[in-house]
């Protein structure tokens, strides 16, 4: 009995393939399953300002889930980064397949490392959490908002617009892109976003068969690594204006994980940097702790700081 549904994405390439990945392993799981892909335009797609310049939540996953919850489309495939971590009631993050590298990396025509950059080189981000972790490293640099989807902002570094750009390896390993991969940067001192090389697939909370068939495809290691994550940084209201980086990682035993987490303040001088570990079977404990850790740490008077800097800078 073969098994008809629904996905819906983001039409942008990367998107599109990420979506593709995750129905390859369905089909492989349950051969009698077909998708029929459907493109879905989001905000994030249209409004071209720089992201944390928009105080809004989910930009680029509104559109689809409100899709699922009305029944157009039966499940959702993101980036999990773009998710938030405060889901409607209706739904529910029902997998997480094996996650790529969560690695940020530099790319630029001169196959230059970010300590080898000329002075005042115009490097490309779309996130504060990279332009700050860049800023720290290399403030002579003149670090600016870049937009467009992987293949634009690429487009960007070769042609000269920028001297170079930052930007997730999953990505550009998932286009077929590596080769424009000039450094990969260390996770333990560049802070990947949390949910970085992760994807969610998203259906009605009340779809239980439709679960079970996503349950399938997921990796429990991937899964309890971005969850802690995620709980962290829903505790502490991180998001697109507030930089936090987050990584767990699974201990060689695979019974427990660490999650490292940093944030930085506006001004790039002040950082908190820590790390705990604690049960993979319990990684939603794990993400609490280490988010009041950072709040014991005055971690709320960061946030507030970058609010107010976002402003400053809107008003300009």
């Amino acid at each position: 009995m073969t098994i008809s549904l629904k996905v819906g994405t983001r039409g942008s390439k990367l998107a599109v393939v990420q979506t593709q990945i995750a129905v390859a392993a369905l089909r492989k799981s349950n051969p009698s399953i077909e998708c029929e892909i459907i493109t879905i335009t989001t905000k994030g797609d249209v409004d071209k300002r720089p992201i944390f310049t928009i105080d809004e939540k989910g930009i680029f996953e509104k559109e689809l889930n409100d899709a699922v919850m009305k029944g157009s489309i039966d499940f959702a495939v993101h980036s999990l980064k773009d998710l938030p971590s405060d889901l409607n009631d209706e739904l529910i993050l029902a997998s997480i397949p094996k996650r790529a590298r969560p690695n940020d990396v530099l790319v630029n025509e001169k196959k230059l490392k970010l300590s080898d950059l000329p002075k005042g080189s115009i490097v490309g981000t779309s996130s504060l959490r990279r332009a700050i972790q860049i800023m720290r490293r290399r403030p002579d640099l003149n670090v600016k908002p870049i937009r467009g989807n992987v293949e634009t902002r690429v487009k960007k570094s070769i042609n000269g617009e920028y001297d170079a750009v930052v930007l997730a390896e999953a990505g550009l390993i998932r286009l077929g892109m590596k080769d424009v991969i000039v450094e990969r940067f260390n996770i333990r001192s560049f802070m990947p976003s949390p949910g970085q090389g992760a994807i969610a697939i998203i259906c009605r909370k009340n779809n239980h068969s439709l679960i079970r068939l996503l349950k399938s495809i997921e990796d429990k290691q991937s899964r309890a690594e971005v969850d802690a994550e995620r709980e962290m940084l829903s505790k502490i209201e991180g998001g697109c204006r507030f930089p936090v980086g987050a990584i767990a990682l699974t201990n060689s035993d695979r019974k427990k994980i660490t999650l490292y987490a940093s944030v930085f303040s506006a001004d790039g001088i002040r950082s908190i940097s820590l790390k705990k570990s604690g049960s993979i079977k319990n990684p939603l404990k794990l993400g609490t702790m280490v988010a009041d850790m950072l709040i014991k740490e005055d971690v709320i008077k960061l946030s507030e700081d970058w609010r107010d800097a976002v402003e400053r800078w809107n008003k300009k």
